[in-house]
């Protein structure tokens, strides 16, 4: 069976993480942050995954794992072990995230509210120095769907200003947020980036 589990790495806009894409579901249907070893309490997954000491952070959504490390170890290195972590959980059988973890949850309407706040008090007045914003779209179970606008739509950067910006802010603050998603068309306009 473990020759049978098809797992794909690939490279994110942040060089210290990894996105691990699996042939079949992980955790259907949701998405879980675990900021650290300790965060990992309701995941066998992420536990697993956590026993490798250059993990920092651990990111599990539908049938992808993605992965933060520190130190110089390159990913090839780091990624064999992550991926015969994710095998040997799969073998396992047992959920990726056990169904307490759900519990801890905050509702959707208080993660929506935190998430608001925090764009208005401090990522959009940061962006607004560039000309751009960011909106709030919808936030599902504790997925988050945003939407740049601005000097940030269409930019080349706007990847990288979501990853490394506005979602390390956001999972700083609100650590219960699972996925951080941009919903944003990034090609919808004239030249939307440009603003004379």
């Amino acid at each position: 069976m473990d020759k049978d589990i098809s797992i794909v790495g690939e490279p994110t806009v942040n060089p210290a993480a990894c996105n691990f894409t699996v042939d079949r579901p992980i955790y259907e249907g949701g998405s879980a942050y675990f900021g650290n070893r300790e965060a990992a309490e309701h995941s066998p997954l992420a536990k697993r995954i956590f026993e490798i000491p250059e993990v920092e952070n651990v990111l599990i959504a539908g049938n992808q794992v993605t992965v933060t490390k520190s130190g110089f170890d390159p990913w090839p290195a780091i990624g064999k072990k992550i991926g015969a972590k994710i095998r040997e959980h799969i073998q396992s059988s047992e959920p990726a995230v056990s169904p307490e973890f759900s519990s801890t949850m905050p509702a959707e309407t208080e993660i929506r509210a935190k998430v608001q706040n925090l764009l208005e008090s401090e990522i959009n007045p940061a962006l607004g120095g560039h000309g751009g914003w960011v909106e709030l779209v919808d936030v599902k179970k504790n997925a988050v769907f945003l939407r740049l606008g601005g000097g940030c739509q269409g930019c080349a950067s706007a990847k990288m200003t979501l990853k490394l910006g506005i979602e390390k802010v956001i999972r700083e603050r609100i650590p219960e947020v699972g996925e951080v998603l941009d919903v944003t068309d990034h090609a919808d306009g004239r030249n939307p980036f440009y603003q004379s």
